[in-house]
């Protein structure tokens, strides 16, 4: 069983790594290293297409590692 765990947390791992460094840089340029998050926390702007899809996968990936590596300690 550890060994099952062990294995799916370094799956999801390198999944988490990849899917993290293909989404698109959200600040580009000396403006947004000034202003910082502040448009995406303030503004309107919603994550379309192929941004979308990569926030959910990130946001599934996280949770499905935080949850295997508390799993694979308790074990």
């Amino acid at each position: 069983m550890h060994t099952l765990l062990m294995t799916l947390l370094l799956i999801v791992s390198v999944a988490l790594i990849v899917v993290v460094l293909l989404q698109s840089g959200k600040s580009a340029g000396l403006s947004g290293a000034i202003s910082g998050g502040a448009e995406q926390l303030f503004g309107k702007q919603k994550a379309r297409g192929l941004d979308l899809v990569f926030q959910r996968v990130t946001i599934v990936l996280s949770i499905l590692f935080f949850v295997l590596a508390i799993a694979v300690t308790k074990i």
